[in-house]
């Protein structure tokens, strides 16, 4: 039952996080206006491929990060927690900006690697809370357990990106912020939790 319960945190925590509304919007924002469906398939594969590879890199490689500078868990935490806090604040104001004229240059399908699936889909906020996560996990069924969790995402992640063209059309550009503002008081909320977390084990430590 436990086991369940943290897969369901660590579902919806990635989703709010990934916000594949929000960033299916962003991303027509910098794709042609007369991209077809075909198109936008392919650079919903690309985009997926990307964070999971992405992911996966960081899931073996991220307990050497933090031991190679020494940060400890509940440091990480504190300073996840801050970019989550302020990613949460962006989201509920409404002010992601991506500036297209850097990106005027490439064609569709290589924003889709950058900077749609980096730094745009998987940030810092994801970056953090993938860290923290598989620090949590205290078995391998655990750690199973978060790899299906972003697997799922990744999946609802493809499906809303390569649907994006129905997606605006139906509930409009109204209904993506609104979605994105809710997703931002998710985040904001895990981005407190983590805060308050990180410091009551450091000031333990320290005192």
């Amino acid at each position: 039952m436990e086991l369940f319960q943290n897969f369901l945190q660590q579902t919806i925590t990635l989703f709010a996080i990934m916000d594949p509304i929000g960033v299916s919007a962003i991303a027509l924002s910098l794709l042609s206006p007369n991209i077809t469906k075909t198109q936008i398939a392919i650079i919903a594969r690309k985009t997926t491929s990307t964070i999971l590879i992405a992911f996966f890199v960081l899931l073996i490689t991220g307990d050497l990060v933090l031991k190679l500078f020494g940060i400890h868990e509940d440091s990480l935490k504190v300073m996840g927690g801050i970019i989550l806090l302020l990613m949460a604040i962006t989201m509920v104001r409404g002010s992601v900006t991506v500036n297209k004229k850097e990106n005027s240059d490439k064609n569709d399908e290589e924003l889709a690697i950058i900077p749609i699936g980096i730094p745009i889909a998987f940030g810092t906020g994801l970056f953090t809370t993938i860290i923290i996560f598989k620090n949590q996990a205290a078995s391998s069924i655990e750690l199973f357990s978060l790899v299906i969790s972003f697997c799922v995402n990744a999946l609802v992640f493809y499906m809303v990106l390569k649907n994006s063209i129905y997606i605006k059309k139906y509930i409009g550009v109204t209904g993506q912020n609104i979605i994105t503002k809710l997703m931002g008081l998710i985040v904001g909320a895990l981005a407190v939790q983590f805060i308050i977390s990180g410091v009551v084990h450091l000031a333990k430590g320290y005192f």
